[in-house]
């Protein structure tokens, strides 16, 4: 017979933005009763992510440091004719770990996976098996609305972590190898050195289609392994995505799609960087902003992580203009040459870039000179993001 779970908080969806969620109000607000609500068996998926130390506030990172897998100290990036090292710091954070954090942090009744959800009003959740969650507050983190509400392309890709025959010799990650072969708009390929013998490597594309052949991107992985010397003796795990990365669109049009009234975070809300397609940076800030809330009513949760989502894309027109100069004013074959001439900037310039926290000194210098792409092609590109 068909149940009714009651709770102050019921957040829908598991993935990245769900769980921090869910761990921040566990460690700040433990006398809340929060229900977190996915179809997988899993939190998080079967997902890697990875960031910039600088990407998220000293004060915030309270959050992330239990979840880190794996740390460095520097990366790499390569570009025909460009090589270069960078000093800053890179985490990553595996899916695997946000799941045995969030088992341990959270009460049993606390996790409902497995459990297929109907649909979502701002104080209610329907699931498909007849039961229903009543919450003072809902937050829908179930992954994008409707993107044809919005002007995009796709950053895509296939990851394998390799077990490799001996030490691959890497001290560090390789951000951005893009010296391979420019397929599908701009290609590059990024490497984790996981162990002296585990080395994540993934095949990604800047390409204007979210469709992917892993069995194809999966022998590129090899052939790269393979030029770089490495015996691959198996691969342990196989990741794929296709993240959007957006130049315009309508922001309250994309909201409503994802529910009228119903408190947003992640990708459901816009909540990611505008090229890199990136949520992270983002999804740890809302979960402290609504760690920090004092109302945790359905009105009083959309106010706030609409009032986020809202001011965050008034904030981020400067990267849906680049993200617009990539996709709409370079050819594909040619769209390395802007991310070439950008990592020959400052890292510190760099760091904000990727945290969404460009100053203005920033966004001009990443302007100055002369484009590495048609300039009339550049000033038509940036005016449709106003359009």
């Amino acid at each position: 017979m068909p149940s009714t779970h009651r709770c102050n908080v019921a957040i829908v969806g598991a993935g990245l933005a769900g769980g921090l969620i869910a761990l921040a109000l566990a460690e700040t607000r433990p006398g809340l009763t929060v229900r977190l609500i996915d179809a997988g068996d899993a939190v998080g998926g079967n997902h890697l992510w990875s960031f910039f130390e600088s990407d998220v506030a000293a004060e915030n990172r309270w959050l992330v440091e239990p979840l880190i897998a794996h740390r460095w100290s520097g990366y790499d990036v390569a570009f025909p004719g460009h090589r270069r090292t960078l000093d800053a710091d890179y985490r990553s954070i595996e899916s695997e770990r946000l799941d045995r954090v969030v088992r341990a942090r959270l009460p049993g009744d606390a996790l409902m996976l497995g459990r297929r959800v109907l649909g979502a009003s701002p104080t209610a959740v329907v699931l498909a098996d007849g039961d229903r969650v009543e919450a003072d507050g809902v937050i829908d983190c179930r992954g994008p609305a409707d993107l044809s509400m919005l002007r995009l392309g796709w950053q895509k890709f296939v990851g394998h972590e390799l077990v490799l025959d001996a030490s691959h010799e890497a001290s560090r990650p390789m951000v951005m190898d893009a010296s391979v072969e420019q397929i599908d708009g701009y290609r590059f390929v990024y490497c984790l050195p996981f162990a002296a013998n585990r080395m994540f490597v993934e095949d990604t594309y800047y390409s204007d289609t979210p469709e992917l052949s892993e069995r194809v991107l999966g022998d590129r992985i090899a052939d790269y392994a393979a030029a770089r010397g490495w015996a691959v003796s198996r691969v342990a795990r196989a990741e794929r995505g296709a993240l959007p990365v957006v130049w315009g669109g309508d922001f309250e049009g994309y909201w409503l799609s994802g529910g009228r009234g119903v408190a947003k975070a992640g990708m459901r809300a816009g909540l990611f960087h505008p090229l890199t397609g990136y949520s992270l940076p983002d999804a740890v800030r809302t979960a402290t902003r609504i760690a920090r809330a004092r109302d945790y009513s359905g009105a009083g949760l959309h106010e706030l992580t609409h009032g986020l989502a809202a001011a965050t894309w008034k904030a981020r027109g400067f990267y849906r203009a680049l993200t617009a100069m990539l996709f709409r004013a370079a050819e594909p074959a040619e769209r390395w040459r802007v991310l070439a001439r950008f990592y020959r900037l400052d890292p510190a310039l760099i760091g904000r870039f990727y945290s969404g926290q460009s100053t203005f000194l920033d966004k001009a210098r990443v302007l100055a000179g002369k484009p590495p792409v048609p300039v009339g092609r550049a000033i038509a590109a940036i005016r449709e993001t106003k359009a």
